[in-house]
C-alpha cells in the first residue's frame, strides 16, 4: 500500500527529528543549537500545548510495546478519540508555527533527519486521517496493533543522519564504534525531552538505568579479569558510588556524560569478559 505522506505535518516525525538534532548538538559540544532545540521544545510542545496532545496520540501507539491484543486495540480506540478532539485548523496553524520557527532557528535540513520508526509514524498519521478509506485503515489499524504487541527487543543503533552522525561519534569519544549504544541514544532522548515535562521521563528512565548499570558492575566485580586487576577494582567501585550518589542530585550534563560513558564502559567489560 502505497502511502502519501507529509512529514512536516506529521508532530511525532518532526519532535523525533528535533530530539534527535539536540542528541547531536550535545554530543557536539554545540550549546547554542542544543539551546535552540531546548527552547523549540518548550515553545511548542509543553504540557496542554495542543502540539504536545497530538503527539500523546501517536505516541500512545508507537511507544507501546509487549502489550496483549485486547489493551492495544483499546488504546488505539482511545487514541483515535482524543485524536478527533484536535481541531484540525488549529493544529495546521501550530505546526505552520513550529515549521518556521524550525526553519529560522535551525534549518530546513532537520526534516531530513533519519527517525528509525519513521514507516510507524507515517502509518498511524494515515490512520487518523480523514482520507483514509475503509479497508486501508482497517489494514493500518492491524499493523499497528501487531507493533504494539511486539516485545521490546535489543535492536542494533542505527545512524542518526550520515551528516552530523560522524561529527558527533568522533566528538564523543575516537574510540566508540560508529554507532551509539541503544541505552546511550535512549538515555539522550529522554534528555532533550525533558525540557516539556519536567524531567518527569528522563528521571524515571535514569533511576532505572542507574540501577542496571550499577547492578553491572557489581557483578563485574566479580568476573576472574577485574577483581585480578587492583586498579581496576578500584576504578570499578568508584564508579559504583558516583552512581550512588546521583540518586540525591539533580540531572544535568556532567551526570549525562557520566552515565554515558558508564554505559559504554559496562558494555566493554562484558563484551572483553566474553571474548576471553
Amino acid at each position: 500500500m502505497k502511502i502519501k505522506h507529509n512529514k512536516k505535518r506529521n508532530t511525532a516525525f518532526v519532535y523525533e527529528s528535533i530530539i534527535r538534532e539536540g542528541t547531536a548538538a550535545i554530543l557536539k559540544g554545540d550549546d547554542e543549537t542544543k539551546n535552540k532545540v531546548v527552547a523549540l521544545i518548550k515553545k511548542h510542545f509543553q504540557f496542554g500545548s495542543l502540539l504536545r496532545k497530538d503527539l500523546e496520540c501517536f505516541r500512545s501507539l508507537y511507544e507501546n510495546q509487549n502489550i496483549d491484543r485486547n489493551n492495544s486495540e483499546k488504546i488505539l480506540k482511545e487514541a483515535k478519540l482524543e485524536k478527533r478532539l484536535i481541531k484540525p485548523e488549529a493544529l495546521f496553524e501550530k505546526q505552520s508555527d513550529l515549521i518556521r520557527d524550525i526553519n529560522t532557528a535551525l534549518s530546513p535540513q532537520l526534516f531530513n533527519n533519519f527517525v528509525p520508526n519513521y514507516r510507524t509514524l507515517a502509518t498511524i498519521s494515515q490512520i487518523f486521517a480523514d482520507t483514509t478509506t475503509p479497508k486501508n485503515r482497517v489494514i493500518l489499524e492491524n499493523q499497528v496493533v501487531k507493533n504494539m504487541m511486539q516485545p521490546t527487543a535489543e535492536t542494533p543503533a542505527v545512524a542518526i543522519d550520515n551528516v552530523v552522525y560522524g561529527a558527533f561519534v568522533s566528538k564523543f569519544n575516537q574510540k566508540y564504534e560508529e554507532k551509539l549504544l541503544k541505552e546511550q541514544k535512549e538515555l539522550l532522548s529522554y534528555y532533550i525531552s525533558s525540557f516539556s515535562d519536567n524531567s518527569l521521563e528522563l528521571k524515571t528512565f535514569l533511576n532505572d538505568e542507574i540501577h542496571r548499570l550499577k547492578t553491572k558492575l557489581n557483578e563485574a566485580l566479580q568476573l576472574d579479569e577485574v577483581k585480578g586487576d587492583k586498579d581496576m577494582v578500584i576504578k570499578t567501585q568508584d564508579v559504583i558510588e558516583r552512581l550512588e550518589s546521583y540518586a540525591s542530585q539533580g540531572v544535568n550534563e556532567a551526570v549525562l556524560r557520566t552515565v554515558l560513558k558508564t554505559q559504554q564502559l559496562t558494555k566493554e567489560i562484558f563484551d572483553d569478559g566474553s571474548r576471553n
